[in-house]
């Protein structure tokens, strides 16, 4: 037999809302209050819902709790209210996307100098994110209307939450018109040319980071959105800002400075090894990446993009010669002087990137540099090293699965006087890969 009576225990919340005087924090207090928040229950919102309680809710977010508060509980009630805020209520959403005072005080947030504290800027990001989603034109129009909004993110650009709030802008707004909107007012920011500055040596390595995922990440959403929306009269500004060969100049110029420094190094490279992806479609319809030796790219490379890094490429080959300074590596099996290092390792990313082009004038240069030369030399020195040697193997793999060479007008060319393929020309007499394999197999056999 089934009781026909309802014994669902009631929450200790409703009874604590039943007290006149209870407090936002007694709530917050309470184990399930995220659960019946999320259960919408109806005296819990209505008292959320009260501006003194919205204030709070959003200070705890964007305020630093106490430095004498334990550190268990320090940071209890900022979670709790993100957690809150971001419920997904549409009634809370409502009266954060549309009151003004409410939208100020978390904006407020990011007027605080650098480095926010990431925790709070998580949360900040967070409640943002979700206004993005749910109230984009309000929230759109009121970022707008904040001058110095773009110049913010610019400054806290090395705090990844921020980062993230930048990619939700780019990718929170579904409707193709509100979204190409946002696009075009972030391009007349000159949001991309100040991420592009900010590789540079001169900032620190939290900034190239971000500033360079920021970039990545703007190049396959905008590629990507271009594939799903392939009749778009409109292209994407940000991508087409990326792509021009002057922004291109500007990066290599920035990491090329008086200085050798890492960070921006490899910061760079991943810009550009991404403006260099090829993707193709599977039969799925799911977009990948073309692996070495596939030709059948959904797009090609922009040749600005080429032409741009064919000019610095001596300047990448230096860098195989002469990386940034590293200190001695003690190894179980040796002393490594100099370690082959992240430097090196990208670069010969990049060339591989570049082989799969195959683009003469691009595949010209690095024949008159040796480039091939010495990433073998590299090859053969640092013989423990299996990053190295698959970044090497991929390239090997390329310049023989090359097929004709393209022109930078797209022509064929006809490769040298006899017909052969200049590239492994190269390989096989000017850097004699067979030889060295079999010197090598000699020298590993007498080791053994």
């Amino acid at each position: 037999m089934f009781w026909k009576f309802d014994l669902h225990s009631s929450s200790h919340i409703d009874t604590l809302l039943e007290r006149e005087d209870v407090t936002l924090k007694e709530l917050m207090d309470e184990e399930d209050v995220l659960q019946e928040c999320k259960a919408q229950n109806r005296k819990l919102i209505e008292f959320l819902l009260k501006s003194e309680c919205l204030e709070d809710l959003v200070s705890f977010i964007i305020e630093e709790p106490p430095q004498e508060m334990d550190e268990k509980i320090r940071y209890k009630y900022p979670n709790i209210s993100c957690e809150l805020l971001t419920s997904d209520v549409s009634q809370i959403n409502d009266r954060l996307g549309e009151e003004e005072s409410l939208l100020m005080k978390l904006y407020s947030f990011l007027l605080n100098e650098s480095p926010l504290n990431p925790l709070l800027a998580s949360f900040f990001s967070k409640v943002l994110s979700i206004l993005i989603s749910r109230k984009p034109e309000q929230i759109v129009d009121f970022l707008k209307r904040k001058h110095d909004f773009v110049d913010l993110i610019i400054k806290h650009i090395g705090t990844s939450a921020i980062m993230d709030l930048l990619l939700r802008l780019l990718t929170c707004i579904e409707p193709p018109q509100p979204r190409q909107e946002v696009l075009n007012w972030l391009n007349e920011e000159r949001i991309i040319q100040r991420l592009v500055e900010i590789v540079h040596p001169s900032q620190d390595e939290d900034r190239h980071s971000n500033a360079s995922q920021s970039l990545c990440e703007i190049i396959r959403l905008s590629r990507d959105q271009m594939l799903q929306v392939q009749n778009s009269s409109e292209p994407d500004p940000l991508l087409a800002s990326l792509e021009k060969q002057e922004i291109i100049e500007q990066l290599l110029s920035n990491i090329f400075h008086k200085e050798k420094n890492e960070s921006a190094i490899v910061s760079a490279i991943q810009i550009l090894l991404t403006l260099l992806e090829t993707r193709r479609q599977t039969f799925e319809g799911h977009i990948e990446i073309c692996p070495p030796g596939m030709t059948n790219s959904t797009y090609s490379v922009n040749k600005s993009v080429l032409e741009a890094i064919k000019a610095r490429l001596s300047s990448f080959h230096e860098l195989l010669l002469e990386p940034p300074k590293k200190s001695v590596m003690k190894t179980t099996w040796g002393v490594l002087d100099p370690p082959v290092g992240n430097t090196r390792l990208n670069v010969i990313r990049l060339i591989s990137s570049l082989l799969q082009t195959n683009t003469s004038s691009v595949n010209q240069e690095l024949i008159e540099l040796n480039s091939i030369g010495v990433i073998l030399d590299m090859f053969f020195k640092y013989t423990w090293n299996n990053f190295l040697h698959t970044q090497v193997e991929i390239c090997i793999a390329l310049i023989l699965a090359s097929p004709l060479e393209s022109t930078d007008n797209g022509t064929i060319t006809d490769q040298d006087s006899t017909g052969d393929n200049l590239l492994l020309k190269h390989l096989f007499l000017k850097c004699q890969l067979i030889e060295r394999i079999l010197e090598a197999w000699e020298m590993n056999e007498k080791k053994q």
